[in-house]
């Protein structure tokens, strides 16, 4: 079963952070991925650029509007994702919990509801 960790945290840039915090964060989240990785879980993972990089697309009233920067105006953004390949929710909950952004915002766990295998579409259930 494919879960997608969802990692929502307040944004601060490198100025704001420090040096020290983000060498400690880019060394948690290489830990981490080396877990997920070694353990034969790991789909994907992906940090986000800052929501300043974001584009968002809509339509109203049939018309495309392009809007710079995120679809939601808050505190928190969502900063990146890992999907993993797990039996179970309690399993994804194992692995959410050892989530580095667990200690400086939130983890979602979403269950994937199809995803491709070669082009194909496939039922993650």
């Amino acid at each position: 079963m494919h879960y997608s960790l969802l990692l929502h945290y307040t944004e601060q840039d490198a100025t704001t952070l420090g040096d020290e915090a983000i060498q400690a964060g880019q060394a948690a989240f290489s830990a981490y991925t080396r877990a997920l990785q070694d353990a034969g879980v790991l789909v994907s993972a992906e940090v986000l650029q800052h929501s300043t990089a974001t584009t968002t697309l809509r339509k109203v009233d049939g018309e495309l509007v392009i809007q710079d920067g995120p679809f939601a105006d808050t505190k928190e953004q969502l900063g990146g994702a890992i999907v993993i390949d797990v039996a179970d929710l309690d399993a994804a909950v194992d692995w959410a919990r050892q989530a580095p952004p667990i200690d400086w915002g939130v983890v979602e766990i979403r269950p994937g509801a199809t995803y491709t295998v070669d082009g194909a579409w496939t039922s993650n259930g």
